[in-house]
């Protein structure tokens, strides 16, 4: 079996906004009896998962945010990898549901009566294997371990702050057979689990290591408690204070643009339904306060498997952006993606048509409410979202304006390209390594068009990896994951996707905004391409702007890349905000 928890550069073969996983259908949710009052899945919960002759121990940590929904982590103990995210997590009544979608992977289950275990399914690819989960003790995890040779041993977590970013760190540090000291890093606001230590060593009260593949070396004092551990990082020539405390649960994100109830309007749970497509979606609708009608927002997500808050790196810019506009008058719909969240239906054979389809069942949604001007609903696109806005608009003279942000304005085979070069090139990788990583990129988009299954894609992958050398970036265990994105109906949509044609025929006023450090939608060549597509398709009220300073997330960000999308407190820039509400409230104005 596939190892469960994949770490590759897969930003090199495909667009992602939080990477595309394909992901498994989601059936209609039937309603289940409400978990008694004092219930809740807060807290560990360990479990095993055999395949063949392997056992793989998984911990699953969840949290309840202030807003109250449910955050989650998974480890898997026995792979060394540790803090990776859960999505779309949702509760039922006593059924539970959660992605991977890192390593493409779902897990069903039920909630025992007593609150004190899970039953389910873990699915991955197109394997189901059966997981359950039981509840540890509180802090079980991060005492030291009874057969410990130091007083390091166990989990510890940390976090580092410097120019603008903050990243948690998470230690494990244990003994081998030959009472050695070992040890392992995560730096989960990157995305990166595992990393092995070396020279891992406790003196007295000093505790040393290095992590040779960043260069990275850590010195700290063990406290007489042994709780704390208080010392510097040092990388690249410059130190830093880095303090652990014992524990094994992630510190607190720290967002502080999420908005905290009770809010100064309406919040209303809705389902609507796309009648072509046979299924229903949900999400929030957002009113001001008052009687209406209210101009109106439909948010659209980007790539990947995303929610109504279009969670990435523990951000929800939906949701920091719906409150924004809610507060300055505007209604604002924002919904699960197919398949995802409380949304039926089949996401991972769904394309960016579909996708589109779905807009336009929420425009007829909205269309419908008494509290909504239907002269003023307007779209609002993020990333691919910004390419079904256009579709849409293109279809229909029901939508009376268009913002997009970070939208491809090139054809997706030219926007991954230049996504690869660019965060290459921010990671240090010489001019060589670059143009070899096109080359594979190239072969591989022309075995994506050529073949269709994902075992077959797998096979030649493999052949493309070896030959090419490029098995540090995509090492075996990740193929069968990309082989399936490949062959997925989107990423074969997409790849040959020109958003021109659909540009050049929105005749509504459009708002395109993009960050001069976004990375996978890359500033000036997407804007100039919109710029030209509105131009010649005679659209007479567009803006272009870009940016200063913002990454593909509109966050203020030190290089763009997007391992720093996590460690950024901020979500929406002010000014990106503010872009966008005052040009949305001049053209809904009455």
């Amino acid at each position: 079996m596939k190892p469960i928890l994949v770490r590759s550069a897969l930003t090199l073969l495909f667009l992602c906004n939080a990477c595309y996983t394909a992901a498994s259908a989601q059936a209609p949710a039937n309603h289940k009896p409400p978990l008694p009052a004092s219930a809740t899945l807060e807290g560990n919960w360990a479990g095993s998962l055999e395949a063949g002759d392997a056992v793989l121990h998984l911990v699953l940590h969840v949290l309840k945010a202030q807003d109250g929904a449910f955050k989650a982590t998974i480890d898997s103990l026995d792979q060394g990898v540790y803090g990776i995210e859960v999505t779309a997590f949702t509760q039922n009544g006593s059924d539970l549901r959660f992605s991977v979608s890192s390593v493409g992977a779902l897990y069903e289950g039920t909630i025992s009566a007593d609150h004190s275990g899970i039953q389910g399914v873990w699915s991955q690819g197109n394997v189901g294997l059966p997981l359950s989960f039981h509840r540890q003790a509180a802090g079980a995890g991060a005492k030291k371990p009874g057969d410990a040779i130091a007083s390091v041993e166990g989990v510890w977590q940390g976090a580092l702050e410097a120019n603008g970013l903050r990243l948690r760190f998470q230690i494990h540090v244990t003994h081998d057979d030959q009472k050695q000291l070992v040890a392992a890093l995560d730096s989960p606001d990157q995305g990166i689990g595992g990393l092995p230590a070396v020279k891992v060593s406790q003196k007295l009260a000093v505790f040393h290591f290095e992590i040779p593949v960043v260069q990275g070396v850590y010195e700290g004092t063990l406290n007489a408690a042994k709780s704390a551990i208080t010392g510097t990082w040092t990388q690249g020539g410059i130190t830093r204070n880095l303090n652990f405390q014992r524990s094994d649960q992630l510190l607190e994100l720290v967002r502080p643009q999420n908005p905290a109830k009770p809010y100064p309007y309406r919040e209303e749970a809705v389902t609507f339904a796309n009648s072509k497509a046979q299924l229903s979606l949900a999400g929030a609708l957002t009113l001001p306060p008052g009687q209406g009608p209210f101009p109106a927002a439909i948010l659209i997500a980007g790539s990947g498997p995303q929610d109504r808050d279009e969670n990435v790196a523990g951000h929800r810019p939906f949701l920091v952006l719906a409150d924004h506009l809610t507060r300055k008058g505007l209604a604002v719909l924002r919904y699960d993606k197919r398949g995802i969240g409380k949304s039926t239906g089949n996401y991972d054979q769904a394309t960016t048509e579909d996708f589109a389809s779905d807009a336009t069942a929420a425009l007829a949604y909205l269309k419908s409410r008494k509290e909504i001007d239907a002269r003023k609903i307007g779209l609002i696109g993020h990333s691919e979202g910004g390419s079904i806005a256009s579709m849409v608009a293109s279809h229909t003279l029901d939508v009376a304006w268009v913002v997009l942000l970070a939208a491809p304005g090139l054809k997706g085979e030219h926007i991954m390209l230049l996504q690869s070069e660019l965060i290459l090139k921010v990671a240090g990788f010489d001019d060589e390594r670059i143009a070899k990583a096109r080359d594979f990129n190239l072969q591989s988009y022309a075995l994506a068009r050529k073949e269709k299954d994902p075992e077959v894609i797998e096979a030649k992958l493999t052949d493309l990896v070896d030959s090419t050398g490029m098995s540090t970036t995509l090492p075996p265990m990740a193929l069968k994951t990309q082989a399936r994105v490949m062959a997925s109906p989107w990423f074969r949509f997409f790849l040959d996707y020109d958003p021109v044609p659909a540009l050049q025929k929105t005749q509504c006023p459009v708002l395109a905004l993009n960050g001069d450090k976004d990375l996978q939608i890359a500033s000036k060549e997407n804007l100039a391409q919109i710029k030209k597509a509105l131009q010649e398709g005679g659209n007479k009220d567009f803006q272009t702007t870009e940016l200063p300073g913002l990454n593909h997330l509109f966050q203020h960000a030190p290089t763009g890349s997007p391992t720093e999308y996590g460690g950024i407190e901020e979500t929406l820039a002010p000014e990106a905000l503010t872009s966008i509400s005052d040009w949305v409230l001049k053209h809904t104005a009455p």
